[in-house]
């Protein structure tokens, strides 16, 4: 943990100082654009120590497949997620050494994810910091196909904010061939485009309780449909659910937003559309709490919350939100530590990153 713990310091004072050296948006004085040299040695860190890692959740099983399997072009058209075989396949010509697909893909995934918060988060440190405080950095290091796939569709938020459907769906495609579950955001495309906290969000929350309530029929329904494809092996997936703690710190910040939500309008505008990816998020959290495999398709609504938290704290009176601030922090830490330390007993092993004793 010693690397990660150093990471999450590196990482937050680097994109706070990137901050601190901002200068105004034309857009608005409330839109700041970071320093973009300090921004990039923040996501350069998160994507390094990522990339040179070679365990954590599968990652041994994906460095084990690469150098096992033999990726020719008369095999690789005919599997599932076949864009992720050609990167394979491509990138074996270059080395057998399976370091090089973690590298790559860590690369890719972190330095995508870095670029939007860069973007779009008002507080560009506190994304990236919740950004390994939640968890989803490590998640990102388990699923590697899957949250590949979901930077790739998050690259696309600009398209989802200005309603290009016709780009965003291409995006999502792209990404789809990397892993077909990104496939759910073509028609989420047409739900979150809208005014959030309406009936369609009840709507939302309401379906999220009933499944929940009468899960084992929801699962019947949800596995008959899927035993056909490639995640019909999912029907005997038996590491239960989520805990209920991770899926309330999803939860909470929308509580914010939604007492907060006029005034977040004023301030973000298109807050809206990322609220109702946050609830699709939250839902969707909600739901793993009977089985994981939800948590799976959350990963690709809760990169939009990261945005969102950045942009609550300001909601608060201004004498106010330097207090929210360190709550903010606080709170998420202690999380990262409870489910880190506590829960998964993680730990960090390298090759290349190995903290002096």
């Amino acid at each position: 943990m010693t690397i990660l713990w150093f990471t999450l310091a590196l990482v937050f004072s680097a994109s706070l100082t990137a901050r601190y050296f901002s200068v105004p948006a034309v857009n608005g004085p409330l839109y700041i654009h970071p320093n973009k040299f300090m921004a990039m040695i923040a996501a350069l860190s998160i994507a390094l120590v990522s990339g040179l890692r070679n365990n954590i959740g599968d990652t041994y099983l994906y460095m084990h497949s690469y150098v096992i399997n033999d990726f020719r072009w008369e095999s690789v058209v005919q599997t599932n997620d076949i864009a992720f075989n050609i990167l394979q396949m491509l990138l074996k010509q270059l080395s057998d050494d399976p370091q090089i697909l973690i590298v790559t893909t860590a690369l890719v995934t972190n330095l995508i994810i870095a670029m939007v918060l860069f973007k779009y988060a008002r507080l560009y440190e506190i994304s990236l910091y919740l950004y390994i405080t939640t968890g989803a950095f490590t998640i990102s290091m388990n699923g590697i196909r899957q949250f590949l796939a979901a930077s790739i569709v998050f690259a696309a938020t600009k398209f989802l904010l200005e309603g290009s459907w016709k780009k965003y769906m291409a995006v999502v495609l792209l990404a789809s061939f990397f892993h077909q579950s990104a496939l759910v955001m073509i028609p989420i495309y047409f739900i979150v485009r809208r005014k959030a906290w309406t009936r369609t969000t009840g709507a939302l929350l309401f379906v999220a309780i009933l499944i929940v309530m009468g899960f084992n029929q929801f699962s019947e329904l949800l596995f008959s449909a899927i035993k056909d494809t490639q995640y019909g092996h999912y029907e005997s997936f038996a590491e239960g659910g989520a805990s209920v703690f991770r899926a309330l710190v999803w939860v909470a910040p929308l509580l914010i937003a939604y007492f907060g939500r006029e005034k977040l309008r004023v301030l973000f505008p298109k807050s809206d559309i990322f609220v109702n990816l946050s609830i699709v998020g939250a839902v969707l959290m909600v739901i793993s709490t009977q089985n994981w495999i939800f948590a799976r398709i959350a990963i690709y609504f809760n990169l939009y919350q990261l945005i969102l938290i950045a942009w609550v704290i300001k909601v608060f009176r201004e004498k106010d939100q330097k207090l929210v601030y360190m709550i903010v922090l606080i709170l998420y830490f202690l999380f990262y530590f409870y489910e880190s330390v506590i829960a998964l007993g993680l730990e960090y092993k390298s090759d290349y990153l190995i903290w002096p004793i």
